[in-house]
């Protein structure tokens, strides 16, 4: 190891997705030194098509890809269409349902993830980080118990050593390195699912404006999103509780078709489809344990975002908003210690503290969300009521958010949770309602409803800031005693 040549860099992302590209380049704007590793070669595979306007508004107008965004044929998602709760009718939810967001912005993309990603990672090396493709980050190295850098081996099999202030972890949930921030990853027990998912040539469009939005049918054993991703080609993946996992055993084709036949209005979308069987989206593939969080976040030298951090679940295209912003919010913290305007311990729990809040909220809605559809026939369904067991799939939240008085949540223990959540959940079907009854015409009751206006309030936030920046005015501590973003939306200040 003595003969291998050390570079000095004063951060090291490990990662070019959309969480590690956007903390590069808001790193690198600041005219720090950035070098990010990633072990394939873009573009490349990769789940999570469906974004949500925040990340496209409000965080890609900071990186200066919008334009280049608009520019690259994605379709325009204006909501989401469901066939979820005690209705069999269809509803829909339009971004439009929040002031903030109104206008020429209240919408976001589907994207193919192997161009939006390279869109995200090119503009990162364009803003000046030095990007390194076919490079496999083998572990960190500490120096006086600090992380201190990393080693890494290129696509010629050399090895590498990284020296660097901060190394950040955005490699995504599958790498083992989040492991050495320390504590542990614990699963939700609320979200424990499968999902069984493939691609489709010419499946049927719903009628505009309604064209563009992620479809979402709950069905007896789970639910399935439907994703257009072109004027022909579509996502469809089918999401089963793991008890159900003999449902997507064997062979795959057979096992898709099957869950297909179950539901309803994708089946009949999917009536003159073909599956794509070569490229990228020629295989049908399977994902397990979507939702999970870390007990750290960080430690001295060394930070964990989007997926390495954690994640939730895809019903709600929670997964590029969470990325995106925790690169965000982990820039931020990095860019204020390195000038030396913020300690690092009040930047870093203000980054996690910001972090893990978005997650409970999420989780919080998401939960809320899944309670509220009737199907007391189906074990998927009665099985994901909050009050209808002992509430041990709360355990997860629970232990996510308690002690955090700063998170806004007010947990005493699982019982009172689970009461909330039921609230919540009722709250938000008599919302869906309402808004049915109204013809879908007006969408306060929906943004009234308390889940979903917290779902969206940071997301608004940041995109508030990044629309209009020093007019936006002052931004209030989201934590009393916290610190809030500089003007730019690059840094963390000390609230007056």
């Amino acid at each position: 190891m003595s003969a291998v040549q050390e570079e000095e860099f004063d951060v090291v992302v490990v990662g070019g997705g959309p969480a590690g590209s956007t903390l590069g380049s808001l790193v690198s704007m600041q005219g720090h030194r950035v070098l990010i590793l990633e072990k394939e070669t873009f573009p490349r595979y990769q789940i999570g098509e469906s974004l949500l306007p925040s990340t496209i508004h409000g965080i890609c107008e900071l990186l200066g890809v919008t334009e280049e965004l608009a520019q690259a044929g994605f379709p325009r998602k204006k909501g989401g269409t469901f066939r979820w709760g005690a209705s069999t009718t269809p509803w829909n939810f339009s971004f439009s349902v929040s002031p903030k967001i109104a206008g020429r912005t209240s919408f976001a993309y589907q994207v193919e993830r192997s161009k939006f990603d390279k869109i995200l990672l090119d503009n990162a090396a364009r803003k000046g980080a030095v990007v390194r493709e076919n490079s496999a980050v083998l572990d960190v190295f500490e120096d006086g118990g600090r992380v201190a850098g990393v080693v890494y081996r290129d696509v010629d099999g050399a090895e590498h050593r990284v020296r660097a202030t901060y190394v950040v972890d955005g490699s995504g949930n599958t790498s083992n390195l989040y492991k050495r921030v320390g504590g542990t990853r614990e699963y939700s027990e609320f979200f424990r699912s499968l999902a069984l998912f493939g691609y489709f040539e010419n499946g049927a469009r719903m009628d505009e404006p309604y064209r563009g939005n992620i479809f979402c049918e709950a069905f007896p054993s789970g639910w399935f999103w439907y994703i257009p991703l072109s004027d022909t080609l579509t996502s469809v993946g089918a999401v089963v509780r793991r008890e159900d996992a003999a449902k997507i055993q064997g062979n795959p084709e057979t096992a898709l078709n099957n869950l297909i036949a179950e539901s309803s209005t994708v089946k009949g979308f999917l009536s003159g489809a073909t599956r794509v069987t070569e490229g990228q989206y020629g295989d049908i593939r399977v994902r397990k344990d979507y939702s999970y969080h870390n007990t750290s976040f960080w430690r001295p030298g060394m930070i964990l975002i989007g997926d390495a951090a954690c994640f939730v679940d895809p019903v709600f295209s929670s997964g590029v908003h969470l990325a995106t912003y925790s690169g965000l919010l982990a820039a931020r913290s990095i860019n204020s210690v390195l000038a030396g305007t913020v300690d690092e311990k009040d930047a870093f729990d203000e980054f996690e503290a910001r972090y893990r809040r978005e997650y409970g909220v999420f989780y919080e809605f998401l939960m809320s969300f899944y309670d509220m559809h009737v199907d007391e026939n189906s074990y998927f369904w009665s099985a994901k009521k909050v009050t209808s067991s002992s509430h041990t799939e709360l355990e997860s939240f629970v232990e996510l958010v308690a002690g955090m008085s700063t998170t806004g949540f007010e947990l005493n223990d699982a019982e009172a949770a689970a009461v909330r959540f039921k609230e919540n959940s009722t709250e938000f079907s008599d919302a869906i309602d309402t808004m049915n009854a109204q013809n879908e015409q007006n969408m306060a009751p929906l943004f009234k409803s308390a889940v979903v206006r917290k779902a969206m309030q940071e997301g608004a936030q940041v995109q508030t800031r990044a629309q209009l920046g020093e007019d936006a005015g002052d931004e209030s501590p989201l934590f009393q005693g916290g610190l809030v973003a500089s003007s730019d939306g690059l840094s963390w200040v000390r609230s007056e």
